[in-house]
């Protein structure tokens, strides 16, 4: 099939991974130096293994990157894969949205080939159905269901194993407006394994899966932190916790690791953004607020272990291992990294950092207020106290006989005892001799 991508971010260009399967992509993006760029066989984005997959499509013929949206008349299907961002009341912001499927509506219009629109940006219930849909029909002055095809199909890529995610999920959630739309996408995704489940819903049902999906996560993982702060006080370590608890088949083990909490380009977005419809909707979301409280109070815990470990942080150097939001991955997108080495430096700390990928979207945040390390080792070398904040494996293996400062790890990544036995202090979340 011939599938056009309007938006080259994160999401969109997974949609690259259809290449590898025969299929001939085309990703529609708006900056012509990031199209160029993409043309040249190298992604924007660290994703392991999607720079391979993208430039091998590319040399083949499979992909292309173009700022030229009458592409879009020649594809079997259109990916909306925009972003929607938070407005200031947490509700997502549509306007990205909007201009696609304006975009995508005058396309139509000037082809006579039923082509298939499919929504993979994540949007609240009602919002394919009620904003897109009638503005594709008035742009087009074409009638979804008749003469072009509408799908809500919303993603389920964790970033760091997005690849593997896209080619092994859990499911295929495929929301129609009618059969004739879903047999094309039926047929567009017969190359990935059959044993995956396709799941056929309305437009609204596939939109309120993706959004509960994402609340039900991050609700886990702030439901463990403030376990981990109860344990604490307890002189309970968390970890012992979360694989008892985990053992239960009704709960299972993932997502029970407690630290200083979510980040990234999806909960906190989605989350709000889910809050916000249950407040227009007139639902009180006592669970959903719950869940983004503990998470902003979080990164604070951290602090607190540094601050009763070390009195007085003025002129201090702190070591910070870890700025993604998460390992595997360049995002700084809510990372907490950010609330922890901002006050850090409020209290008057000299930081230094280092992250396998992220630090050229740190120096964006950042700037010269804090200073970037080469590598663990040279972070760690004349620290008074030293961070873990993101989960890099790399992180596990640090030789702590060169160290001379304590370690506070906000992951619980690293073994207690070989930072004991190295004769250094080790405090972390949900640590028992905290």
């Amino acid at each position: 099939m011939k599938i056009a991508v309007i938006g080259a971010g994160y999401v969109g260009l997974t949609i690259v991974c259809f290449a590898d399967y025969g299929h001939n992509v085309t990703l529609i993006g708006r900056d012509q130096k990031k199209i160029d760029t993409l043309n040249s066989g190298i992604c924007p984005i660290y994703e392991p293994g999607l720079d391979e997959i993208l430039k091998k499509n590319i040399d083949a013929g499979r992909v292309r990157a173009t700022v030229d949206y009458t592409t879009i008349q020649d594809a079997d299907v259109a990916f909306i894969c925009v972003g929607t961002p938070s407005n200031e009341d947490g509700s997502i912001d549509l306007s990205q949205i909007k201009t696609a499927s304006e975009q995508i509506g005058e396309q139509l219009k000037q082809t006579k080939k039923y082509i298939v629109v499919i929504v993979k940006s994540t949007v609240v219930p009602g919002t394919t159905k009620d904003i897109m849909q009638p503005i594709l029909e008035q742009k087009s002055g074409k009638k979804a269901g008749v003469d072009f095809g509408l799908c809500m199909n919303p993603e389920f890529l964790k970033e760091g194993t997005a690849v593997k995610d896209f080619i092994q999920g859990d499911k295929i959630v495929i929301g129609c407006v009618d059969d004739k739309s879903y047999a094309v996408i039926e047929k567009l995704y017969e190359c990935l394994d059959k044993n995956i489940p396709r799941l056929k819903t309305d437009l609204n049902t596939a939109e309120m899966i993706k959004y509960a999906q994402n609340s039900m996560l991050a609700n886990r993982i702030s439901f463990m932190n403030e376990i981990a702060n109860i344990c604490e006080r307890c002189e309970v370590d968390v970890k012992q916790v979360a694989h008892s608890i985990g053992l239960d088949k009704r709960i299972g083990p993932k997502f029970l690791n407690a630290g200083i909490g979510f980040g990234g380009s999806c909960f906190p977005k989605d989350v709000k953004a889910l809050r916000a419809l249950a407040k227009s909707k007139g639902v009180d979301s006592t669970m959903l607020h719950a869940t983004l409280s503990i998470n902003e109070q979080q990164p604070s815990r951290l602090i607190d272990l540094v601050n009763s470990t070390i009195k007085n942080l003025k002129n201090k150097k702190v070591a910070v291992l870890g700025l993604a939001f998460k390992s595997d991955t360049d995002d700084m997108r809510e990372s907490r990294s950010i609330p922890i080495i901002n006050t850090l430096l409020e209290q008057g700390a000299t930081v230094k950092s280092y992250d396998p990928q992220a630090m050229t979207n740190a120096k964006e945040i950042f700037g010269d207020k804090i200073e970037y390390a080469a590598n663990a080792e040279d972070c760690v070398s004349e620290a008074d106290v030293c961070l873990v904040v993101t989960e890099w494996d790399e992180f596990k293996n640090i030789d702590f006989s060169k160290l001379r400062c304590p370690v506070i790890d906000g992951r619980r990544i690293i073994d207690p005892q070989k930072v004991k036995d190295a004769g250094l202090i080790y405090k972390g979340i949900g640590w028992k001799e905290n």
